[in-house]
């Protein structure tokens, strides 16, 4: 393969615009939106098939080990072999009949009968979406955009994240062993720089970007200028109640996994664990002794639990968080340090006392830093789950059916999940509210975000007079 610095700065240099391409989008665009929704999802599921059976040996190891850097993506090896990813694809493949099929709905909604008229609603694709998505997901972030956004009839450009190139690539190598024509999915190796060039030229009809904020606003703000549809999944401070009805025990073990899924750089992990005071000191002690049997190490090894952070600068910025938060006053109850030697490794940690004026009050901790807190009531822990300016996603314990029916309708947050941890699921529209974005990936929500809802209204001509058209 092509020594992959001098690939993306050639690259850089001819797709200084979308011209140089060797596919244009918008042309295939032309061609592959007139395919039957019928074919657009048998050759995703090729798609999937194909990465079913190649990403857990082989493509995920890409996802870890790229050019420079024996690791560079903190996801442990038993987990990326685990039932979980198998059921994601096993739903994705043979789910429930997909909102645009022809043989369903159709990408004509039922027709509405009037007087004087027949009118139905069309889903009709856009054109080319582009794709900026981020390195801690590389393959299922994209396949959860990719997925939809073809089956609507789109074509996909894929800006990934820089330190995951030959993932990008052999995503879009997936795509044409599954039988799409090239250029319905195109991967750019480009910079980061290039990336409002190519949002705002006329021939992109719409942008989706998972990453952080103020990625987020800078391309919103392009697209905004370009008045074009954009998609924005970007941080979370998930919070995670655990009232006295609720299994205290179960609630421990699931946060200690929902708090460190990789490794804790997630933007659904469940960072903010908000107890009643009636279950804190037990809800404390689970924890706390679920963390410190948490093996640290090499993810490649199977019984590693935690393993580095992506890179040296995400560690620094949670010494940085946390260390200013324990100067504040918060007080920790395991972890807070590094673990010393090679690799960008962090304890396991868990704050408590945590006063507003500390950084992990409000800021996001993107790795294994759990926050406890205690609250009086129901009501002191809505409050607090709602004083953050993130709203992804909500995870509460309980069984009272009278408090998850107010936690559902009372948490500001994109989902909530009872009794179980937050996952993102293909059956599921996902995605926030407030500065954890808007739009929705996923789902029927999901795949309409790029589409045009087209209302057809055939009039009856015979029956119309002047006066009917003034």
């Amino acid at each position: 393969m092509q020594d992959l610095d001098s690939l993306i700065n050639n690259l850089d240099e001819a797709l200084a615009w979308l011209g140089a391409m060797s596919i244009q989008p918008h042309t295939r665009f032309s061609e592959y939106r007139k395919k039957l929704v019928t074919v657009r999802k048998h050759r995703i599921a090729g798609t999937l098939t194909e990465l079913f059976q190649t990403v857990p040996l082989g493509h995920y190891r890409i996802a870890f080990i790229e050019s420079t850097h024996l690791i560079t993506i903190a996801k442990t090896f038993k987990r990326v072999r685990g039932p979980r990813f198998r059921e994601k694809v096993r739903i994705a493949v043979s789910g429930p009949a997909h909102p645009l099929d022809e043989k369903k709905s159709g990408s004509k909604a039922r027709d509405f009968l009037f007087e004087l008229s027949v009118a139905n609603v069309r889903f009709l694709p856009i054109g080319p979406v582009l794709a900026i998505m981020p390195w801690n997901f590389p393959f299922w972030q994209v396949f959860r955009f990719a997925a939809p956004a073809l089956m609507a009839g789109n074509v996909a450009l894929l800006k990934h994240a820089s330190n995951v190139p030959r993932s990008a690539l052999n995503i879009e190598r997936i795509f044409l062993e599954a039988g799409f024509p090239p250029g319905v999915f195109q991967t750019l190796l480009i910079s980061s720089k290039m990336v409002k060039q190519i949002v705002t030229d006329d021939r992109v009809a719409a942008v989706t970007l998972t990453g952080s904020e103020s990625a987020g606003a800078s391309v919103g703000e392009a697209a905004g200028a370009s008045i074009k549809k954009a998609v924005m999944e970007l941080g979370g401070s998930d919070p995670f109640i655990v009232m006295p009805s609720g299994d205290v025990e179960m609630a421990a073990t699931v946060g200690v996994a929902a708090r460190n899924i990789n490794n804790g750089q997630s933007c659904i992990a469940a960072k903010r664990f908000i107890v009643h005071e009636q279950v804190y000191r037990e809800f404390e002690e689970f924890f706390v002794e679920k963390l410190r049997k948490l093996s640290v190490g090499d993810p490649l090894l199977p019984g590693t639990d935690i393993g580095p952070l992506a890179t040296g600068d995400i560690r620094a910025e949670i010494e940085m968080q946390v260390d200013e938060s324990v100067k504040s006053g918060a007080r920790v109850l395991i972890g807070g340090k590094r673990l010393e030697g090679a690799g960008n490794f962090y304890r396991p940690t868990a704050l408590a006392d945590i006063p507003k004026n500390c950084p992990v009050y409000r800021q996001e901790v993107f790795g294994p830093v759990a926050l406890l807190f205690k609250v009086k009531d129901i009501g002191e822990a809505i409050a607090l789950a709602n004083d953050s300016s993130f709203g992804l996603g909500s995870s509460v314990w309980t069984n009272d059916p009278a408090e998850a029916e107010r936690f559902n309708q009372e948490l500001e947050s994109g989902q909530t999940f009872v009794n179980s941890m937050v996952v993102s699921d293909p059956r599921l529209p996902f995605g926030g509210v407030k500065r954890s974005g808007h739009g929705r990936e996923l789902g029927v929500f999901g795949i309409r975000e790029f589409v045009n809802a087209k209302t057809v209204h055939v009039g009856k001509t015979e029956r119309f007079t002047r006066q009917d058209t003034e």
